[in-house]
C-alpha cells in the first residue's frame, strides 16, 4: 500500500509540474477568475476518478494445516469512480464535503500458488480468481483550505463513507463461488488536492487514499480458496479531477 501511495504522489506532482510550465502556469500570475466561487454557501461538482485497490488480508488457522494451497497474495487492481459533488461552506478555510452520487467500479484478485492443481477445472501452479465489485458510495469530508494564491488554492480531505456493493455475492447459494464479499464495509479516507480556478469553472486534481474497517469475508469452510482466508479488509488509492 505504502509503495502505491508513493507512486501515486509522484505521479501528481510530476503532472502539476508539466501543468505549471503549460497553460496552468498562467493561473498563478494573470488575472484571479471566479473570485465569488468559494463565498457560495453550496456548489456542485462533477468527479471522474480513477482507482488501485486491493485487498489486506489474514491467514486463517486452516492455511496452517493444509497443503494444497502454499500461498496466497492479493493482487493490486484498477477501476475508476463516477461521483457528483456537493460542497457546503463552513467557513473561509473549512468546508463540509458528500457525493449523493458516488459509484466506484473495482476488481480486486487473489493470487494462489497451488500444490496439486486440478487442470481439468482450470487450475495451474498459479492461480488468480478474481472478484468484481460496483459500490454506492456514501461519503461525509471535512475540507480545509489554504488561501488562495491568485487563481491556485491547496485543500486537505478527512472523513468517514459507508459502502454498499451491488455485485455482493454474499448472498448467493450458488456453490461455485470461490470468494464471497459482504455488502456493507465502513471506511476512512484521507487525501490531497490543488483548486485551478478559470474564468468559467474550477477544475480540482485530488489524490486520496481509502482505509476499509470492515471484516467483507463471507468464508465458505467447504471451499479452498476461501477456508485459508480469514479477515479481509478493502484498500484504496485513487486520483480524480472534479470539475465545479
Amino acid at each position: 500500500m505504502q509503495h502505491l501511495l508513493r507512486r501515486k504522489i509522484i505521479y501528481t506532482v510530476t503532472a502539476l509540474l508539466i501543468l505549471s510550465n503549460t497553460g496552468f502556469g498562467q493561473l498563478l500570475s494573470g488575472e484571479e477568475n471566479l473570485m465569488e466561487h468559494d463565498d457560495k454557501a453550496i456548489h456542485f461538482g462533477i468527479n471522474l476518478g480513477f482507482n488501485k485497490s486491493h485487498f489486506s488480508f489474514g491467514h486463517h488457522p486452516q492455511f496452517l494445516k493444509q497443503d494444497s494451497i502454499t500461498g496466497i497474495e492479493s493482487i493490486n487492481s484498477s477501476g475508476i469512480n463516477l461521483a457528483w459533488l456537493v460542497n457546503f461552506r463552513l467557513s473561509n478555510h473549512f468546508a463540509l464535503r458528500t457525493y449523493p452520487l458516488n459509484l466506484t467500479f473495482s476488481e480486486k484478485a487473489f493470487e494462489y500458488a497451488l500444490k496439486y492443481p486440478d487442470e481439468i477445472d482450470g487450475e495451474s501452479a498459479i492461480t488468480l480468481k478474481k472478484v468484481q465489485s460496483i459500490t454506492l458510495s456514501l461519503p461525509v469530508q471535512i475540507k480545509f483550505t489554504s488561501d488562495r494564491i491568485h487563481n491556485l488554492k491547496v485543500y486537505t480531505i478527512a472523513g468517514a463513507k459507508i459502502d454498499y456493493d451491488l455485485a455482493s455475492n454474499a448472498g448467493k447459494k450458488n456453490g461455485g463461488e470461490i470468494i464471497k464479499l459482504k455488502k456493507f464495509d465502513y471506511s476512512a479516507e484521507a487525501g490531497i488536492g490543488f483548486h485551478f480556478y478559470f474564468p468559467y469553472f474550477v477544475l480540482s486534481p485530488e489524490l486520496k487514499v481509502d482505509w476499509g474497517f470492515a471484516n467483507l469475508h463471507s468464508r465458505a469452510t467447504n471451499v479452498k480458496y476461501s477456508s485459508n482466508i480469514d479477515k479481509i479488509n478493502s484498500r484504496m488509492i485513487s486520483i480524480s479531477l472534479t470539475v465545479e
